[in-house]
C-alpha cells in the first residue's frame, strides 16, 4: 500500500533530510536503510539512503544519510547530510565526544536515545533554539524484547510528523518480520511504543549568549591536513570508550566466587578485565580486580564462559557510579548529573573507583 504525504519543509535544494548518529551495534545503518524504503516504496516520494563507517566492530562511529524528494525532482546528490531537518542520537553518551550536532539549526528536530528530559538534554547540549524529542529506547527494547534501532525508528516517524506508523509497521512486517519471523511481534511493539512514548519540546531563542552546541570540532580536515597526508590523530584502544555500544546489560564481577581462571579474560574482544599480582589460595598468583567498564560495549561473552558464576549479567542502570552516588544522595533525581551516572560509571570493581582516568588510561 502506497501512503501520499506531504513532506513538510524542504532545504534551498528542494530535499528532506535526515541524518543518524550512532556507533556500531545499535542498527543505525538498518534504520536508514529502512528510512530510505519507506520513501521510496510507501510514500510517493524519491528516496536516497546511505551510510559512512569504517570497521564493523562494535563501538566505531556510524553515520547514516536519508534524503527525500516529491516525485517530480530526482535526487542528484549523494554526498553526506550536513544539515538535516531530524538528527537522530543513538546514545546520549555521544554528546560532547565527536561533533554529532554538527550542522544543526534552530529548524533541527533532535531525536535522542535517553532517559533524561528535554530540558535536561538541552542543558548538555547547550541549545539556544530548536526542538527536543527524547525517547528511552534503551528501555523499551529491553522490556519489549526488541532492538534499539527499532524504537528510533518509529520515535523518528513520529518525530517527522508525515511518516504514517503503518508504513513503517508493514516495512517492518515484510522486511525484518519475513527473515526473522519469531522477532515480529517483538519488534512492532518496539515501533509502537517510540511511535507513541516520543516526549518532545521546543525550546524558544535564549538570549543568554552561550555557545550554541557543545560540539567538538576536529583538529585536522580536508583543507588543513600536514603535507603528504600525515594523520597525527593515532588510534588507540586505551582511549577508545566502548560502553555506547551497551545495550543495557553489563557483566557484574563477584570477586568472592572468581578462582582467577582467566577464562573471562582469554574471551573478551576488548581486554576489559584487570589483572594485578596477588595472592589466591596461598600462592602468588595473578588475581582478577575486575572490570574496566570504560572498554566493555556489554557483549556479555564473559558470562556466558565464566565456570563459576563470578561473573553475572546486570541491569546497567541498576548500577549507578557508587562515589558519585555516595557524594550527591541528597539530590533529587531531577538534580543529578546524567553523565556521571550514565554508561561511563565504574560500577563494581574497586580497584578503580579512587582512580583518575586521563584520555582512557590510568594514573
Amino acid at each position: 500500500m502506497e501512503y501520499q504525504v506531504t513532506l513538510p519543509v524542504k532545504n534551498e535544494n528542494g530535499y528532506y533530510e535526515i541524518r543518524l548518529e550512532s556507533i556500531g551495534g545499535l542498527g543505525a545503518n538498518l534504520c536508514g536503510k529502512m528510512l530510505g524504503e519507506l520513501g521510496a516504496l510507501y510514500m510517493g516520494l524519491n528516496a536516497a539512503s546511505f551510510s559512512s563507517y569504517g570497521s564493523e566492530k562494535r563501538g566505531s562511529p556510524v553515520k547514516a544519510f536519508i534524503r527525500y524528494s516529491g516525485r517530480e525532482q530526482e535526487i542528484g546528490i549523494n554526498s553526506p547530510v550536513e544539515k538535516p531537518h531530524i538528527l537522530g542520537l543513538f546514545h546520549e553518551a555521544m554528546i560532547g565526544k565527536s561533533a554529532v550536532t554538527a550542522g544543526v539549526t534552530g529548524d533541527t528536530r533532535i531525536v535522542i536515545n535517553t532517559d533524561a528530559s528535554p530540558e535536561n538534554i538541552r542543558k548538555r547540549l547547550k541549545l539556544k533554539e530548536g526542538t527536543i524529542c527524547c525517547i528511552d529506547a534503551l528501555s523499551i527494547a529491553m522490556e519489549s524484547k526488541t532492538r534499539i534501532n527499532m524504537v528510533m525508528l518509529g520515535a523518528i516517524a513520529k518525530a517527522s510528523e508525515f511518516i504514517p506508523l503503518d508504513a513503517v509497521s508493514e516495512l517492518a512486517k515484510k522486511t525484518i518480520g519475513k527473515k526473522y519471523p519469531a522477532m515480529w511481534e517483538a519488534n512492532l511493539e518496539g515501533i509502537r511504543r517510540g511511535y507513541e512514548e516520543l516526549k518532545s519540546q521546543y525550546f524558544a531563542k535564549d538570549e543568554s549568549g552561550e555557545e550554541e552546541y557543545q560540539e567538538i570540532k576536529n583538529e585536522w580536515g580536508y583543507a588543513n591536513s600536514p603535507i603528504g597526508g600525515v594523520n597525527p590523530c593515532i588510534g588507540s584502544t586505551v582511549s577508545n570508550d566502548l560502553s555506547a555500544s551497551r545495550e543495557g546489560y553489563i557483566p557484574l564481577f563477584i570477586k568472592e566466587r572468581c578462582i582467577n581462571c582467566g577464562l573471562c579474560d582469554s574471551t573478551c574482544p576488548d581486554m576489559v578485565f584487570q589483572f594485578a599480582k596477588g595472592e589466591y589460595q596461598g600462592r602468588e598468583a595473578m588475581v582478577n580486580m575486575g572490570l574496566d567498564y570504560h572498554h566493555c560495549k556489554g557483549c556479555l561473552r564473559c558470562v556466558d564462559v565464566c565456570p563459576v558464576n563470578a561473573l553475572v549479567a546486570g541491569v546497567e542502570r541498576e548500577h549507578p557510579n557508587p562515589e558519585y552516588a555516595m557524594r550527591n544522595q541528597d539530590l533529587l533525581p531531577e538534580q543529578l548529573d546524567y553523565e556521571a551516572l550514565g554508561p561511563n560509571s565504574y560500577v563494581t570493581s574497586e580497584a578503580y573507583l579512587t582512580e583518575n582516568r586521563v584520555d582512557g588510561g590510568l594514573v
